[in-house]
C-alpha cells in the first residue's frame, strides 16, 4: 500500500492530500529516511511524522486496504 494511503487509512493523518504534501515537504520519514508518497509500506517499517508541533514515531503492525475507527488504531504501534 502507498504511504499516503496508509497514513490516511490508519488515521495518522486525516486526509490523503495532506499526507501527500507532507511527504513532498520531507516531513515524513520511513526507517529514518525521507519517503515519497508512493513508497510501499511494509509491516515492521518505522514511520516518523513531523507536522509542526506534532511529532511522532509509529511502527507498522499491519497493512489493510480499509479500516474502521477501532481497526485503524491497531494498524500501528506508537514509539517513544
Amino acid at each position: 500500500m502507498r504511504l499516503d494511503k496508509y497514513l490516511k487509512v490508519s488515521r495518522l493523518i486525516k486526509r490523503r492530500t495532506v499526507a501527500n504534501e507532507a511527504c513532498d515537504a520531507g516531513r515524513i520519514l520511513v526507517n529514518d529516511k525521507p519517503a515519497r508518497a508512493s513508497y510501499e509500506v511494509k509491516e515492521g517499517d518505522i514511520i516518523g511524522i513531523d507536522l509542526g508541533a506534532r511529532s511522532l514515531r509509529a511502527k507498522v503492525v499491519s497493512v489493510k486496504e480499509t479500516a474502521g475507527k477501532e481497526e485503524a488504531a491497531l494498524m500501528y504501534q506508537l514509539l517513544d
